[in-house]
């Protein structure tokens, strides 16, 4: 393993006051307000990963021929620090978010930061930060690594010099009581062999234009079908989808396969894994449309959610589609999607034993 480069700590000499910092904290809602504190690592090609510092949130000064405004190598990640009840703070797999973003600077021809790297950083600005980390239910610091080309001039080739910032913000509890989801076909950046599963800005300024499209008719978010077929249903903006089969103990928790054109989201995968501790089946593949329409229909598919760091778990209330417009179930959260929420949100706040030792501690 890896050691990590020491960071050095030059943290805020004028950090917000206590008085403040907790007005926010009451009512921080989703990357509104953001810590005293950042950390950044430079690299440059020759001599790897260097200058890791803790520093003062502010600006960035940026050349206008930076290669990042123009060529778009910048990718991101996205984890949360909560508070237990007895005051400690933990990062839930911050080890697989540091894989990840490894996965995401590969297929950008981007340096990868090691994983050891990544989870000191994480240490370093929630320590130093722990007083932002909230302590009301379901509240938590949001973390959001990122890197970005910073190489001077209009070549169109990888840069030679990169940055990596970590910067967090205090989020407030969310829950939806049914999303409303307007499908459409993914671009083919998100084909198989594009960008799909990278986590970088592109795809997710591709989604913009059928975001706003989805807001004209009334509804909450997209849901992208494969840029090929254009009917097996792939992910929901910046979410992974679950759907239920069935009730009670006989429930079947299916999720659609990962592709290559879709995100390998760490919530996913842990609800995978905690859909099985609870009994429930579990299964990976294509899912279409017709099948949603139809198992909706018929009362076989009984409940559609998404998840991802931001909202955890998300119910789907009702779908407009170019094949029909239905709602999920009774339009309203069902008990197999809330179950593995409260059961996840347990795990994450220090409520529920950690079998599967994803939790990391921080202080």
């Amino acid at each position: 393993m890896t050691s990590p480069i020491e960071i050095e700590l030059k943290p805020s000499a004028h950090p917000l006051a206590a008085e403040e910092r907790q007005a926010r904290l009451a009512n921080p809602g989703f990357g509104r307000f953001f810590t005293d504190n950042m950390v950044t690592i430079r690299w440059t090609e020759g001599r790897g990963w260097h200058d890791a510092q803790l520093v003062p949130y502010g600006p960035l000064e940026i050349d206008p021929a930076n290669a990042v405004l123009h060529y778009g190598q910048t990718i991101f990640e996205g984890l949360k620090a909560y508070r237990s009840a007895d005051g400690s703070i933990q990062t839930f797999r911050p080890y697989a978010n540091a894989e990840r973003f490894q996965a995401s600077a590969r297929r950008l021809a981007m340096p990868e930061l090691p994983q050891e790297t990544f989870v000191a950083a994480v240490e370093a600005l929630v320590q130093q930060d722990a007083e932002w980390v909230p302590s009301q239910d379901e509240a938590s610091l949001y973390l959001r690594p990122f890197m970005i080309a910073t190489e001077v001039g209009l070549g169109v080739r990888p840069a030679n010099e990169y940055l990596f910032l970590l910067i967090a913000s205090p989020a407030g509890a969310y829950f939806s009581g049914g999303i409303k989801l307007a499908g459409s076909p993914r671009s083919t950046s998100g084909r198989a062999g594009g960008t799909g599963a990278a986590k970088c800005g592109g795809n997710y300024a591709a989604s913009l234009v059928a975001q706003a499209q989805a807001a004209e008719k009334g509804c909450d978010q997209v849901v992208w079908l494969d840029a090929i077929e254009r009917r097996w249903i792939e992910e929901m903006g910046g979410m992974n989808l679950y759907f239920v089969f069935g009730e009670g103990e006989n429930a079947r928790v299916v999720t659609p396969e990962l592709s290559g054109s879709l995100l390998p989201g760490i919530t996913r995968d842990s609800l995978l894994g905690i859909a099985g501790d609870l009994g429930y089946a579990t299964e990976e593949r294509k899912i279409s449309t017709d099948e949603w329409r139809d198992g909706n229909a018929a009362g076989t598919l009984t409940e559609v959610f998404a998840c991802g760091t931001a909202a955890v778990i998300t119910p789907v209330g009702s779908v407009k589609s170019a094949r029909g417009d239905w709602t999920v179930g009774d339009g309203n959260p069902g008990p197999v999607t809330l179950k593995l929420r409260d059961t996840l949100l347990a795990l994450q706040t220090g409520r529920r034993e950690d079998t599967h030792n994803w939790m990391h501690r921080i202080g």
